[in-house]
Parts: C-alpha cells; structure tokens; sequence
C-alpha cells in the first residue's frame, strides 16, 4: 500500500510538470511565427493549438530581458468538430469555430464581421458604443443580446446566453473578474491594445480568425495590411522635414497624449512626424496636467486629435473651450486636422487596417507624398469666419 502511494505520488506530480504553463512540457508544438505582434505567441500542436497572451503590466525581474515575460492567459484551442486530443497542455480550453460569443467592443465587433464571422457575435455590452449598423438593428430585434455595461455586465443574461466564450479588453490589475469570471466561460483577454507597434496589434487577427474559423480570411488581410502599410512607411523614411506633432485635447482637468510606444506614437514616426512626446516610454495613453502639455506642444507644426459629438467642431468652439488652444501654433496657422467618432469609423477600422491610418498621417504632415489621397478619418478644422476676421488664425 506505502509503495503504491509513492507511486501514485509520483504519477500525479510527473502530470503536473507535463501541464503546468510556462513549465517544462514534452508536448510536441511547433511555433507559428508572428512578425510584429509582443504580447501573443501561438503553437500549434497535434489536434489543438496554444495561444500564450503575455500580461502588458508585468514583467519578471528574477529573468534576462528577453525572457521576463510573465504569462496573463493560456488558451487552448481544439476544433469542435474533431476528437478531444488524449492528452493536452494546460489553459482555457476553447473548441472552435465559436458559435455564441459576448463580444465588449466595437473594435472586435466590426473584425469578425469583416472576416465573416458576424454570425458567431450573440451577445455585446456597451450597445451604445457598438457602431456597426448591424449590431445595433440585431440588438434592437433580440438577435442579439444585450449584455449591459462592460464595467456591469448583466450575469443573468450572460448565465442564459451561456456563450462559448467572452472577449472583453483586459486593463492593469483587472483580477479575476468578479461574478464574470466565476461562470466558468472562457474569457478571452484581448490584450491587442497594449501592443507597440500599429503592425503588432493588427498581427492578432490571425488568432482572431482561428477563433471564429476563418484563418485563412485572417492571414490574407493581414498580408494586405503589412504589404500596404510598408509601402506607405518607405514613401516618408528618409523625409528630412519632420514636422512636429501633437495629439489628442485636454479632457476635464487632464490631457491624454499617447505614449511614445503606443501603436499611435509608432504611427507618427512611421509616418515621418516628430513627435513632441517621443520621451514617454510607455504603452496607451499619458495623462497629464493640460498646462503641462501647452507647455511642450504649443510650438508643434501639426495638432491633431479625435473627439465625439454630432456634428464637428469649429474653430470658434475650440477656441472657447480652452484659451491656450488659440495660442497654440498649429492652431494660429491653421494646421489642426479633427476626427469626429461619431461620423467616421474610427475605432472599427484603424486598429486592423492601420495602413489606412498611416497613409491619413502621411497626407498630413507630408501632403506632397501622397497627392491624390483623400483623408479618410481626419478633416482640417475649417476656421470659422468670425475667427480669421478677429486675426486668430495666420496662413
């Protein structure tokens, strides 16, 4: 009997190490290599495939720099229609295609309808931030349900709904979810925002389309994608005029300037924009003191920034919300460009086609590059009558 013990023992703990993420496992997986993409690494092994997302906020400092990846989720995707592999790694197990999901944002809305998907979305939070016509009439017909808020989703729904999985957009020390996370649903972190580069982001489509079935809808556009926006980069690479650039407006008491590594930042150095803020090393969005933020940008060549409302602004309101804005050089010359949410599909688009965002970019600190492009998210802010006449702005 102590033998048998031992043994047992032993077998329990030799399954263990074969299982644990991170750890030594003997299953035979062969890399899917991504080219661009920091926070998501994919395997496929005999029957399923791995997907490792690595956690954006943290990092194990006991590694060398190349190796102080400190895991946030491991899935483990295995295809519905074949047979359960006998022996499997550790994580979330998610038997694709999916064909109820809780989709939280717009962005991941508007991709599976692109990749031809759509039919795999049956529950979203946050319905007034779903632009995509389609969602919003499905919705409104109970093809779709609504799942409440994404800060208070509505547990009973989701409970009735019991979708195959949930994505939602992690953020720092977000836990385990609450009652979410208790349901025993797959949550799919979809940590693409906190990727570095606009081409890294746009790589998880390929992860995106293994989820929903469409791998190969997947690879194609994103091939599209990486070709078109390389062309677009090489056009301003040696460009030595690089204007200087600023983004976003002050909100409330803070101003949001993205972070010198954000996907935004990369895009204004691919775009040949000096970017004021090239010093805050740092993933997503800055924030800081408004009078910080005139105080380095107000001599930038180029302002730009996006806001929501119905109908766009003026210069005239620009001017009243803040007066520093009217001391602002871009504004005094006339070089603010403006993206209403509300009227173009910012957030659907950029994200996974960020080669249309560059060329966007290009066409505005570099006009003479791109001369028969029309600017597809960004429009210069007219200036109103009353404005140039009171000598507000100078061309």
């Amino acid at each position: 009997m102590k033998n048998f013990c031992i043994f047992l023992i032993i077998a329990v703990l030799s399954a263990l190490a074969s299982c644990t993420g991170g750890g030594t496992a003997s299953f035979s997986e062969e890399n899917i290599g991504l080219s661009y993409a920091k926070l998501i690494e994919i395997r496929q092994g005999d029957g399923y495939v791995v997907a490792d997302v690595w956690n954006p906020w943290k990092k194990d400092g006991s590694k060398k720099e190349k190796d102080d990846k400190v895991l946030l989720h491991r899935y483990v995707l295995v295809p519905s229609d074949g047979e359960m592999p006998e022996n499997l790694p550790q994580g979330e197990l998610i038997r694709t295609p999916l064909k109820k999901s809780v989709v939280y944002t717009s962005v991941h809305t508007s991709l599976f309808d692109e990749l031809g998907g759509y039919e795999a979305i049956k529950g979203v939070c946050d319905k007034e931030y779903m632009y995509l016509d389609k969602i919003r009439k499905d919705v409104a017909k109970g093809k779709i349900t609504d799942c409440g808020l994404g800060t208070n989703p509505d547990i009973e729904r989701i409970i009735e709904l019991n979708p195959d999985a949930i994505l939602l957009s992690p953020f720092e020390n977000a836990g385990t979810y609450g009652k979410l996370g208790k349901l025993g649903i797959p949550i799919i972190e979809c940590a693409d925002y906190m990727e570095n580069s606009a081409l890294g982001r746009a790589e998880w489509v390929r992860f995106y389309g293994m989820l929903i079935g469409k791998e190969k809808e997947a690879d194609s556009l994103f091939n599209a994608v990486e070709a078109d926006y390389n062309a677009t980069k090489a056009l301003v690479k040696n460009a030595k005029n690089r204007p200087t650039a600023v983004t976003e407006k002050k909100y409330g008491s803070t101003w949001y300037v993205a972070g010198a590594l954000s996907t935004v930042g990369g895009l204004l150095s691919d775009a040949g924009a000096d970017y004021v803020f090239y010093d805050e090393k740092v993933s997503g969005s800055v924030p800081m003191a408004p009078e910080v933020v005139f105080d380095r940008a107000q001599q930038a060549d180029i302002w730009i920034f996006k806001y929501n409302q119905a109908v766009d602004i003026t210069s005239d309101q620009l001017a009243a919300e803040w007066g520093n804005y009217s001391k602002m050089k871009a504004f005094k010359q006339g070089n603010v460009y403006q993206c209403n949410l509300s009227l173009v599909p910012y957030y659907e688009e950029t994200p996974f086609h960020p080669n249309i965002l560059l060329k966007d970019y290009v066409k505005i600190f570099h006009p003479e590059v791109l001369k028969d492009y029309q600017l597809r998210y960004y429009k210069r802010l007219t200036p109103t009558p009353s404005l140039e006449k009171r000598g507000g702005i100078t061309r």
